[in-house]
């Protein structure tokens, strides 16, 4: 039996979205309500992909159920596709399953020819109508199906309207658009060598093949990776009569909402352009009438459309988006869906129609997608003002935000501007740990270099920065002190802004919405998720400041302490310095002594911020040449602190560097190589839990000591027995009976396939993404934004798997490290702390192999917090 590729709208309904596609199973459902829809027929998103897999042909089977439908179309419509006396008009537009407001093509008016339009002018006494659809069509067929650019068209068209002093389309007379139809016949044999096609059935087939093409055209392919759509899903195609608003004064086109989208207020909302079609409303070439005028004006109309509204919001339990035709007086519907809204708006509706009884909390929780919240939590740039931006580059959304400020180069400029109350913005060909001050004084942080999990991107998203990483475009001076980007050379004090959660970077200074979370609906919201998630949320924090922050937004405890990035404040570099350069164990010594009480209050004041919440500290964990001088000045200064010559500081940090650093000596390879480093830090824990204890007899302080990059059993023993030896003798010298925990990142592949035996020794588990990816695929994490493009081109990789879990690779390993860890100890704690622990697909893997908690950046806390209930009650059902 022949599979079936096309089905009717009266075949269809709103559960068959996945073959259907969202557009084509509302208009089937809206079909089986008894809305006006004009009738047609949807070709499946299976027929897409088999389109693909037949290498971009749409095979015999499929054609032929195209054209047996369409004899269907003609039956229910009274009316002949092709035909000269009685001819059939249609739409042919995309629908994915997912919303894809935009991102893929359209063909509009169908089926005309010369002989036709003349019919279409003659029957309808209308004959500007006619040649208006058939200019609009050969502009429409030509873009979207030959590609022609849209441009040339608009051109001759301003032209024309230019020649006859008129400023709009529609003041433009038959004649004008007849001339127009002869010009565009000429510019389309121009650019494609032969005449504009007057088959319809030759010009269908094209456009199907067109929709489908458009499922693979760049806007799609961005649109889906940023919102996790699988390219496997493919579009359907809707095949449906034309129903015209730009047939007069009793004819347009427009859009309404069951909701406002912008505030989420319960009031209908709608614009309809008279005497246009469905892109005229969408180009903004025309004001549209707002919904008090419809009512006054089209007083049959507006009471239509609220009985509508209201029908299928409470049939689909959802703010609703609708698009709908007036063709002489008569309303139809040509889709709708669940509406796009702003974070505000889908809180406020979601809240409101639980309280309405519309639906439950699950649904209300479910109905919320997790990444809007960052829109809440960051400035951002209204759409107004991006309109009117000039745009000169784009770079990877590191940190969501929008930044705008005077440019400066060095951390140090930025920390003295900010002091002088300087708005400004740190631009880098890339971070690194020194940098810290400036990042924190900027409004945000443009590189050159770098991914998703670069050292800027990680860093700049705890602060709740906004940062653009990796736009490659930027090309600096030799000096340093200027750079060129968009045609432009930028030099230090002049005006940037750049938006996080896009990459695009800007010319001059856009105006920043602040963000805010002091919001009922979203506190409201917040507290039914924790209600329904099973997984705790933690939090990356390394100063209290982040701590703080990161409890406010819900978070129960630190999930991951990077200690390396206390050491860059103030003056302890020059200790560590100190350290690094030391010729032997009692020096080194010395030098650790220094920093012992400074550590030792950092984790204090982070064991104060989390009140009794568990509090995971990583030690030591980058290669030393990261803490090393780089300047003649900082050079000389620890040879006259240290008592060395200038060349003999230099020898040191020469042999410090690395052919390959991020898998040299880092991690426990450091306390192996210098049992000191894990004795200090080791002691600032506990004398710091034991302090803080004692002052709030109430909380329960039970540190967790982290220990990085472990591979082998042996390496996690060694480093564990020193920790314990030295945890054991302060807690005994102090009287007190603390209990602490030891554990290890799983990072290393090896690891992973070990994780049995490490459990033998590790009391927890944090698997650490960021390196678990990178050692997994081999990709340098700072250096794979130079290819990934590539791989998203040849449909390598659909995403980014330093931002999103590559659940098939790296997460076949959590999975195996899980299971065999729990074999050993089936108690045995088990979180995530890389930054997918703030990516809500991320998060559903977690929640789905059992972690018993996820660690994101303070300001993705919302974002998990949801994520983790959605996934819980997914995995219920």
């Amino acid at each position: 039996m022949a599979r079936k590729w096309v089905y009717l709208f009266s075949e269809g309904n709103k559960d068959m979205r996945e073959l259907l596609g969202g557009k084509g199973a509302n208009l089937a459902e809206m079909t089986n309500l008894g809305l006006p829809v004009p009738q047609g027929f949807t070709i499946t998103t299976e027929a897409c992909t088999q389109y693909y897999e037949d290498g971009r042909q749409i095979n015999d089977e499929i054609l032929g159920q195209i054209r047996e439908y369409m004899g269907k179309m003609e039956e229910i419509t009274g009316k002949k596709f092709g035909d000269i006396e009685n001819p059939l008009l249609v739409s042919v537009r995309s629908g994915a399953r997912a919303s894809m407001p935009g991102m893929m093509d359209t063909i509009l008016n169908l089926g005309l020819n010369e002989q036709v339009v003349e019919t279409m002018a003659k029957k309808s006494g209308n004959p500007r109508w006619a040649w208006d659809c058939y200019r609009r069509f050969i502009q429409m067929f030509s873009d979207v199906v030959m590609e022609v650019p849209k441009s040339l068209f608009e051109k001759l068209i301003d032209k024309k309207k230019a020649e006859k002093g008129v400023k709009d389309d529609v003041d433009l007379t038959t004649e004008d658009l007849q001339d127009l139809v002869k010009q565009y016949k000429v510019l389309y044999n121009e650019k494609i060598g032969k005449d504009f096609p007057t088959d319809a059935k030759e010009q269908l087939v094209e456009a199907v093949k067109a929709v489908f093409r458009s499922w693979d055209n760049p806007r799609a392919n961005v649109y889906r990776r940023d919102n996790d759509i699988p390219y496997s899903w493919g579009t359907a195609v809707n095949v449906q009569m034309m129903a015209f608003g730009n047939m007069g004064p009793t004819s347009g086109s427009g859009v309404a909402f069951s909701r406002d989208p912008a505030t989420g207020e319960n009031a209908f909302y709608a614009e309809v352009l008279m005497n246009a079609q469905g892109e005229d409303v969408v180009s903004g070439a025309r004001t549209p009438m707002k919904i008090d005028e419809i009512k006054v004006k089209l007083p049959k109309i507006y009471d239509e459309l609220i009985a509508i509204s209201n029908k299928l919001e409470d049939h689909y339990r959802d703010m609703q988006d609708m698009e709908f035709t007036i063709e002489d007086g008569k309303l139809y519907m040509l889709q709708c869906r669940n509406g796009k809204r702003t974070a505000k708006a889908a809180l406020k509706i979601a809240c409101d129609l639980v309280a309405e009884g519309k639906i439950d909390k699950k649904k209300a929780v479910l109905d919320v997608d997790p990444r809007n919240l960052d829109t809440l939590l960051h400035g951002s740039f209204s759409k107004s003002v991006v309109k009117n931006a000039t745009q000169i580059g784009k770079g990877l959304p590191a940190a969501p935000g929008a930044a705008c400020g005077k440019i400066v180069f060095t951390a140090e400029e930025a920390k003295n501007a900010a002091k002088d109350g300087e708005k400004v913005v740190l631009v880098r060909l890339e971070t690194s740990p020194e940098d810290i001050e400036g990042m924190k004084a900027a409004q945000g942080i443009l590189t050159a270099r770098g991914g998703m999990t670069s050292h800027a991107a990680v860093v700049a998203r705890g602060m709740g920065a906004c940062c653009v990483a990796g736009c490659s475009d930027i090309s600096f001076a030799e000096d340093g002190k200027s750079f060129t980007l968009g045609g432009k050379t930028y030099h230090e004090g002049d005006v940037i802004s750049f938006d996080g959660s896009t990459g695009n970077i800007y010319d001059g200074a856009l105006e920043v919405q602040e963000g805010a979370v002091e919001d009922e609906d979203f506190a409201k919201l917040m507290s039914w998720a924790d209600e329904f998630r099973t997984m705790k949320v933690r939090t990356n924090a390394d100063t209290p400041t982040d701590a703080k922050k990161a409890r406010e937004l819900g978070a129960e405890g630190i999930g991951l302490c990077r200690t390396e990035h206390m050491f860059f404040a103030g003056n302890r570099i020059d200790a560590i310095r100190e350290m690094i350069v030391a010729d032997n164990k009692e020096d080194r010594e010395k030098a650790l002594d220094k920093i012992l009480p400074l550590q030792q209050g950092d984790f204090e004041q982070l064991f104060e911020a989390m009140e009794g919440d568990p509090v995971t500290i990583r030690f030591l964990d980058p290669p030393l040449h990261e803490f090393v001088p780089k300047t003649e000045e900082d050079i000389k200064k620890v040879a006259d602190d240290t008592g060395k010559t200038v060349d003999q500081v230099k020898a040191v940090i020469a042999g410090l560097v690395e052919a390959n650093p991020m898998m040299g000596h880092r991690g426990c390879r450091l306390p192996i190589t210098y049992p000191e480093i894990a004795v200090m830090q080791t002691k600032a824990v506990i004398r710091a839990a034991i302090k803080v204890q004692n002052a709030h007899k109430d909380w329960t302080i039970e540190p967790e000591i982290e220990v990085p990059l472990v591979g082998i059993v042996k390496e996690m023993k060694f480093v564990k027995d020193i920790i314990v030896e030295t945890a054991d003798a302060e807690i005994k010298a102090a009287g007190s009976d603390m209990k602490y925990k030891v554990g290890t990142m799983i990072e290393i592949p090896r690891a992973a396939l070990t994780a049995d035996e490490i459990a033998k020794e590790a009391e927890f588990f944090c698997f650490g993404t960021n390196d678990l990816t990178q050692m997994t695929f081999g990709f340098s994490r700072d250096d794979a934004g130079k290819f990934l493009e590539s791989y998203y081109d040849n449909k390598i990789l659909e995403n980014d798997p330093f931002a999103k879990l590559d659940q098939d690779g790296v997460g076949k390993l959590m999975k195996m490290a899980v299971k065999l860890g729990r074999e050993t100890n089936p108690k045995l704690p088990i979180g995530i702390c890389g930054e997918h622990g703030g990516d809500p697909s991320s998060v559903e893997f977690c929640n789905e192999i059992g972690l018993d908690y996820v660690s994101c950046s303070p300001f993705r806390v919302p974002i998990a917090r949801l994520a983790a209930a959605q996934a819980a009650i997914k995995q219920a059902k």
